[in-house]
């Protein structure tokens, strides 16, 4: 705390504050902080799925993927929209991807899912011509992040 002391009876010598008090400033920014680290893994989307884990590596690209997912009990949805058997799938696929065959397509599977399954909706995605199809997995270091491999190219 600063204040002025007195010299002598008669003289008071004051001066303003030029300190600024940032604690807070500080005690803001880290309230600010706790609550964006809880609230991002709360912003990501999608069907819940049980991601197999695999050391595969991220990939980066500049559009948004379209997604589709395939739910433990063998339902595919194309970015959280529920699709009916294949041809669903592929009328809401070319939907989304606004007949863009060269747009990235993910595709995340529940563990518990058969492989038929997952095979048969990327041969399906893959016979319609669309050729950058990934698998989406969990990473096995830290269990958390989704990483996509990519599958045919």
């Amino acid at each position: 705390m600063a204040f002025a002391l007195r010299k002598h009876d008669s003289e008071f010598e004051s001066q303003p504050i030029a300190d600024i008090n940032v604690t807070p400033l500080v005690d803001v920014m880290l309230v600010l902080l706790i609550v964006f680290m809880v609230a991002a893994p709360l912003m990501t989307a999608g069907i819940p799925v049980d991601l197999p884990k695999t050391q595969a590596k991220q990939l980066n690209d500049q559009q948004p993927p379209i997604v589709v997912s395939v739910d433990a009990n063998g339902v595919y949805f194309v970015d959280k929209k529920e699709t009916v058997g294949t041809d669903g799938l592929l009328t809401v696929l070319r939907e989304n991807s606004e007949n863009n065959k060269d747009r990235r397509i993910h595709v995340r599977a529940d563990k518990a899912v058969a492989y038929g399954k997952v095979a048969e909706a990327m041969g399906v995605i893959n016979a319609a011509g669309y050729v950058k199809v990934a698998l989406v997995s969990e990473g096995i270091a830290n269990g958390s992040g989704a990483r996509a491999a990519s599958a045919a190219q």
